[in-house]
């Protein structure tokens, strides 16, 4: 089970009996949301605790929330490279056009399952970013949210609903998606949402579920729009390691990272992401929030014929960056239809 191993981690080095070996290596991870937050608290922690017990001690890592390093969210993925900071965790999205393959995932509903999508997006890594779009930093692990959420002042039962409403957006394709519904999209990381939904400066923003709660959305927002089936976006996220930092571990160091990252771990972050929904939308449910659900017809029939124009456009994009974006589209497509869940 992917969840008991990276839970439980690595045994034999990690139950060494001396617990004398030196610390040889401190890391510094560094990232955006604070760290009682779903995924610095599931899925990062879980990552930095198995590579410190599998190296038996010899690996530290600091745990930097909140941009306690300094910085905008936007620059984690330079602080990566340029070393301010070891390993990051960032929302790809927030470097618009910079790593244009990932975006194959954040087209309008596109993603069905978050965690077919995850694997998904390792497996395109590998093949086709690793070289590319990602060579200046070590790529530990790749994966999507849960289905994103509209959370809006004014409800939201069709398209037209949206038309003139100031909506806050992830990313580049999310916010091409707004526009293709007929909302005004709003730039801005997640940790400026509260702030905006209290001041009026959002009509409100697209979130999943899992960051609604940490952010107290359910008590600025009284209504909240989800989709059954294809999901109207999903962000893609990446956790990456200085390429130079990685690369001047001894061998054996660079094993125990290699053995808590990869497709596994993926998986295991886009299962355990998407998990961490339930709980903040049972707060807007207790909060007495109206949630509308639109049914997989409804979306395939009202929502997505306004949008579809989008994946010609991305994909004329992609021709002129040199990419095969038509490819890249059957690809996920075909490694999404094959994921199957691990027993």
């Amino acid at each position: 089970m992917i969840n008991r191993r990276m839970l439980l981690g690595a045994g034999a080095i990690a139950l060494m009996a001396s617990g004398a070996i030196a610390q040889e290596v401190t890391l510094r991870l560094h990232q955006f949301l604070p760290a009682q937050s779903a995924v610095p608290r599931d899925v990062l922690t879980v990552w930095a605790d198995n590579v410190e017990r599998d190296s038996g001690g010899r690996i530290k890592i600091d745990r930097f929330p909140s941009m306690q390093l300094g910085g905008t969210p936007p620059e984690l993925m330079d602080q990566a490279i340029d070393g301010v900071a070891d390993v990051i965790w960032t929302v790809v999205g927030y470097t618009p056009g910079r790593f244009p393959s990932t975006e194959v995932f954040e087209l309008p509903f596109m993603v069905t399952d978050t965690h077919a999508a995850s694997a998904a997006y390792w497996q395109l890594f590998e093949r086709h970013m690793k070289d590319t779009e990602f060579k200046d930093v070590h790529v530990l692990g790749t994966w999507v949210h849960g289905p994103g959420v509209f959370h809006t002042a004014d409800p939201v039962e069709g398209p037209e609903d949206l038309r003139g409403m100031k909506i806050r957006g992830a990313s580049r394709m999310v916010n091409t998606m707004l526009e293709g519904l007929g909302a005004a999209p709003v730039g801005m990381p997640v940790p400026s949402v509260p702030e905006a939904l209290s001041k009026g400066v959002i009509d409100g923003a697209t979130l999943p579920w899992e960051v609604s709660g940490e952010l107290k959305v359910a008590e600025l927002v009284e209504y909240h729009t989800e989709f059954e089936g294809a999901a109207p976006y999903v962000l893609a996220f990446i956790l990456a390691m200085n390429k130079d930092v990685y690369a001047g571990l001894p061998a054996d160091l660079q094993a125990v990272i290699d053995r808590s990252s990869g497709l596994e771990f993926s998986i295991f972050a886009g299962i355990t992401h998407a998990a961490a929904d339930a709980p903040s939308r049972q707060i807007a449910v207790d909060q007495d929030n109206v949630i509308t659900t639109i049914s997989a017809e409804d979306g395939a029939a009202n929502w997505l014929p306004l949008v579809a124009p989008i994946y010609a456009a991305w994909v004329a994009e992609m021709a002129e960056k040199g990419i095969d974006g038509q490819a890249l589209i059957d690809e996920a497509r075909a490694l999404m239809a094959d994921y199957k869940p691990a027993d």
